[in-house]
């Protein structure tokens, strides 16, 4: 007797609406199953709620600022009988405006789950067993839903420091920071990695005073070298203090409350108008259930997936943050789509994570892909290196661009593009290239050879692609 597999009726669960779970819960309706989001917060998570809409909003505004800074090297003048003086930034209505397009893009994200069909829950679940979940909406009542899968997708929060806890006043985390009214006068933040790096450089851009409290021995420890040195070059220009090989041990006000002391491991302390602490997130793994269904997790409580997004447990999948993977609202959204089609028996193309491409909203920008220098210098890689500076591109010239590069990565002998990093203006965008040759394994030559715009910022990345070309 032959067994098929009615797939359009299949039941899924899915917790959390954040980027891994509305986009995983839109694959599954259009596929035929039946699927229930449950979300407690706000469709869209963090990821729109409050991380990247919200700061990249703020770091729009600060990229303007940017701009008319620089205006001068362009030729354009403000005249002194229409202005006192320099641009200023109205914090209040930045964060009003960022807050009102978090809530829109939200909104939008709720409609279309509705459209598809998803029946939607607002409030939280807790696992059971392998195939339950309890179920307490917001309006408090209980109840448990039955599935032949679930899926995780419940995010993390930011990590606190015990003698420095956020107060969303002067003491806060990066979710705190849309609360204020008035541009913070001296910002002090601690953590270097990339969400510190990110508010370090907007907030520097829009006018604060910025100190920078790092517990390792540059910026963006884990990121290219070079860009992290570009990065401090141009904060050291434009007045970030940079404290390395510092570690905050605890944050306090002074005693008459107008300020925040940081006190350093070493007996040191610095004084600022507010704190901001990015000390990195943790799972909300915690009081989900996990123990109940047997699904293991790291020991830092990130639950333990495979390329396919599936637990240990057969019918549990998980996406986004929570799987510790990559902390992106792309690979979250890449790894809920996955465990769809894996649970609906779809074709299915397991997640490469060496073929991310990420980006880091500095100003400049910095964007990666592939492989990194330091898999090369460690011998994991055999390929071949070229550095172009943008200083040589005549767009970045005309645009006034004083910093940035574009760096490939080719296999030595093949010539496949393997990665590469792009500093400088939109490296969000101009990463693409680079990101569709590692992902379809292109050669240099095809990179060389193909036309680009003149001028352009992307003409750097076909020439330093003709750099790496070998004669047969």
């Amino acid at each position: 007797m032959t067994h098929t597999t009615d797939y359009a009726s299949r039941t899924i669960i899915i917790l959390g609406g954040g980027p891994g779970g509305y986009e995983a819960a839109l694959v599954a309706s259009s596929l035929g199953a039946q699927v229930t989001l449950i979300e407690r917060q706000g469709f869209g998570g963090s990821a729109v709620l409050t991380d990247v809409v919200p700061s990249k909003t703020l770091i729009a505004s600060a990229d303007i600022m940017a701009s008319l800074d620089e205006t001068a090297d362009l030729g354009i003048c403000f005249s002194e009988e229409k202005t006192t003086g320099k641009p200023y930034v109205d914090l209040k209505t930045v964060n009003e405006r960022l807050l009102r397009l978090a809530q829109q893009q939200s909104a939008d994200i709720k409609r279309s789950l509705e459209r598809a069909g998803v029946t939607i829950i607002e409030g939280t679940g807790k696992l059971k067993d392998q195939y339950t979940v309890e179920v307490r909406e917001s309006n408090g009542l209980s109840y448990e839903l039955r599935a032949e899968f679930i899926l995780l997708a419940v995010g993390t929060h930011p990590r606190e420091l015990p003698t420095a806890k956020p107060d969303g006043e002067r003491i806060l985390n990066w979710t705190q920071l849309y609360s204020l009214k008035e541009l913070p006068e001296e910002l002090i933040v601690v953590g270097s990695g990339v969400t510190g790096a990110e508010f370090a450089s907007a907030y520097n851009r829009l006018g604060s005073h910025v100190t920078l409290i790092s517990s390792r021995d540059r910026v963006l420890p884990g990121e290219d070298e070079d860009a992290a040195e570009v990065l401090e070059n141009v904060f050291d220009r434009r007045g970030v203090k940079v404290i390395p090989r510092s570690r905050a041990q605890a944050v306090n006000y002074s005693e008459d409350g107008t300020k925040v002391i940081v006190s350093l491991a070493d007996g040191r302390k610095v004084q600022g108008t507010h704190c901001l602490i990015a000390v990195g997130s943790i799972p909300n793994t915690e009081n989900l259930g996990l123990e109940n269904a047997g699904v293991k997790t790291t020991q830092s409580g990130h639950i333990i997936v495979d390329k396919v997004s599936r637990t240990n447990i057969s019918s549990i999948y998980a996406a986004g943050d929570c799987t510790g993977v990559y902390p992106l609202a792309s690979v979250a959204a890449m790894q809920g789509r996955v465990a769809m089609a894996h649970m609906m028996g779809d074709a299915v193309k397991p997640l490469r994570t060496h073929q991310v491409a990420a980006n880091i909203f500095t100003s400049p920008e910095i964007a990666t892909v592939g492989i990194t220098e330091k898999e090369i210098a460690q011998g994991t890689y055999r390929a071949d290196t070229i550095m172009l500076s943008l200083s040589t591109n005549p767009r970045a010239k005309m645009m006034a661009v004083k910093d940035g590069f574009i760096k490939i990565f080719s296999r030595q002998h093949s010539g496949t593009v393997l990665g590469g990093v792009v500093v400088g203006p939109r490296a969000s965008e101009l990463i693409f290239p680079l990101a569709l040759a590692v992902d379809k394994k292109l050669h240099v030559d095809d990179l060389a050879e193909t036309f680009t715009v003149y001028p352009s910022l992307t003409g750097s990345i076909s020439e330093a692609a003709r750099k790496l070309h070998k004669a047969l």
